[in-house]
């Protein structure tokens, strides 16, 4: 499925999308492909999709986005995740048919012991190899960035003491096209269990964009014929997304899914509901049982965690970054004495 993303027009039905190498409208831009392969977890599947549709909705100014979704057939989904997979997304041997512009790449849950032994690695890797080649620039997002990192070039994630969840202050360290304009720190969202040292990134020849100070290496990128882009954390995440993280976690641990109470987010919640949370925690570890979700406290985030202002400038600058090549493609296509406004052939 192709869905059209038009910032003015909103996101518009398959059944809108104009004939290839058209130019977004009259402003003589060149229409971008950018594929989606969401490989995130059943209950967070669809939010994944909204939020990097919106994100590249805000970004695109003028541009018009073709947005395909795909997903691993690989990554094990429950029936009714299976069913929206099949029924909304595009067979992934469709990515080979065209190359793309851009490619955003998520993570997924981990269910074996190291990442070289999940059902999806072979598929994974085999789309790293891929979008070298076959795409301007390629973002790996959280799991995605440590799978692709061991592939690329045998660099192993480590396992951190506790979580890494919540909303960390990330700042730049060097001028790069994709942090231009960015807010100054970046609020970021990370929930992980596993980090890639930045001396690991930096022998191996990365370069590293932004760190934070308690959460480490945040973006770091590395030039192929594409640019691969690799977050550690979650820029495309909603105010939300790490409430729902926090809430799923309490919910495992009172169903005996799994033995240790989750972490507060760093910087996330008001200091009044850190503090009714506090008192839920001691009662639960108490009186551990389902029933208790019953009696979460109504929760409240703090004012500052600025949610989206630091994805908003990268997205807009990674469309910039993909543009530009697009566009130099498209005038050089253009008849002479023709306006921009007419469509180009097809590639």
């Amino acid at each position: 499925m192709t869905i059209l993303i038009d910032r003015d027009q909103g996101i518009s039905s398959p059944a809108l999308v104009p004939a290839e190498g058209d130019l977004a409208r009259d402003h003589g831009f060149a229409d971008l492909t950018i594929g989606l392969i969401n490989n995130m977890p059943d209950p967070a599947l669809k939010a994944t999709e909204r939020q990097f549709m919106r994100l590249l909705q805000a970004a695109a100014g003028p541009r018009r986005i073709r947005f395909h979704c795909f997903s691993l057939p690989s990554v094990k989904r429950s029936p009714e995740a299976k069913w929206h997979v099949e029924s909304e997304y595009s067979e992934l041997s469709e990515l080979r048919h065209q190359k793309f512009d851009g490619l955003i790449v998520t993570g997924a849950e981990p269910v074996a012991p190291e990442l070289d032994q999940e059902p999806y690695w072979r598929d994974l890797t085999e789309l790293i190899d891929w979008a070298k080649v076959n795409t301007r620039s390629t973002i790996w997002s959280c799991l995605a960035a440590h799978a692709a990192v061991l592939h690329l070039d045998g660099i192993a994630r480590r396992r951190l003491p506790a979580k890494c969840h919540g909303i960390f202050d990330c700042e730049a360290a060097t001028n790069d096209a994709l942090t231009r304009a960015a807010p100054a720190p970046l609020k970021v969202s990370h929930s992980r269990l596993n980090e890639i040292a930045e001396s690991d990134l930096t022998q191996a020849g990365y370069q590293v964009l932004t760190r934070s100070a308690k959460a480490g290496v945040d973006i770091f990128v590395r030039q192929y014929a594409s640019r691969f882009v690799f977050f550690q954390g979650h820029p495309e995440y909603d105010a939300l997304s790490l409430q729902r993280e926090y809430l799923r976690d309490i919910g495992r641990y009172l169903a005996r899914e799994r033995e240790a109470y989750p972490h507060l987010p760093v910087s996330y919640f008001d200091a009044a509901t850190e503090e009714k949370l506090a008192r839920f925690e001691k009662k639960a570890t108490q009186q551990r049982h389902p029933a208790l979700t019953n009696e979460l406290p109504a929760l409240n985030l703090r004012a500052d965690i600025a949610a989206g202002t630091a994805a908003a400038a990268l997205f807009r600058n990674w469309l910039q970054y993909l543009g530009a090549e697009a566009d130099t493609w498209a005038l050089a296509r253009e008849p002479k004495g023709v306006g921009s406004t007419l469509g180009l052939p097809g590639r």
